[in-house]
């Protein structure tokens, strides 16, 4: 079964907009946690504008399923999540002023910066994903930088989703055929909801993983946190 990952980002984002500490990342991080999510998943930036890196050391210590941080591994970064040792690391190619993500890695232009980084999470027993778009040459060097899965980039998907899905989740399904043969593990991301989700995850073979943060959220505010994690469940459960 596809595990689900609650990012809580946008907690971090209410709460930061009053400088006070209403909502608390770590409450709902555990309210998640209680109500049936698999993992936690943040992203850090370096001008900390939602989670911060305290807040990221606090969840470490009451997070029970899978601790999962995302962000460009800079020096700050990397010495962050090596004290902090996570279930896993998920390694974007964001630059600071980033909205949001939006592209994957280069596994060959980047590939030897890559390897290094992820040797050194490796080393620590930490498990490292990149972040990656559906595209299998990219995917059949990313087996060269060691990492042990990816992570899809799926705003194309969702882009497509209403008009065309066939054709929408064709390159993922390929992507992710190939990152079976090579034993890469597949985790997913970015803008996926309670309409497209069960689609891909029904379509796209081996998907470990997806981690859902910005609409998991903004349900949350219309039906409950823990009304909306059933229902995110439910598309994954089939």
């Amino acid at each position: 079964m596809t595990r689900l990952s609650v990012n809580i980002n946008k907690i971090a984002t209410i709460r930061n907009a009053r400088g006070e500490n209403t909502p608390n990342v770590v409450e709902a991080a555990i309210n998640c946690e209680k109500f049936g999510a698999e993992g936690i998943t943040v992203h850090p930036r370096p001008d900390q504008r939602h989670i911060t890196y305290k807040d990221v050391y606090d969840l470490k210590k009451v997070v029970t399923t899978e601790f999962n941080i995302e962000g460009y591994p800079n020096s700050e970064f990397i010495k962050l999540v090596k004290e902090v040792k996570p279930e896993q690391v998920t390694l974007v190619p964001d630059p600071p002023e980033a909205l949001t993500s939006s592209e994957g890695w280069d596994t060959i232009r980047h590939k030897d910066f890559l390897k290094k980084v992820i040797a050194e999470f490796k080393a620590d027993g930490i498990r490292t994903s990149i972040f990656l778009e559906a595209n299998t040459e990219m995917v059949e060097h990313a087996l060269e930088t060691g990492t042990d899965r990816i992570e899809f980039y799926t705003k194309p998907y969702v882009d497509n989703f209403n008009s065309t899905p066939e054709e929408g989740v064709n390159s993922f399904v390929k992507a992710a055929e190939k990152a079976n043969e090579l034993g890469i593990g597949i985790n997913a991301g970015h803008d996926l909801n309670l309409d497209n989700l069960r689609y891909f995850a029904k379509n796209v073979p081996g998907l470990l993983e997806v981690s859902i943060g910005h609409a998991l959220i903004s349900d949350a505010l219309y039906l409950g946190l823990e009304k909306t994690i059933e229902l995110y469940l439910s598309e994954l459960r089939f």
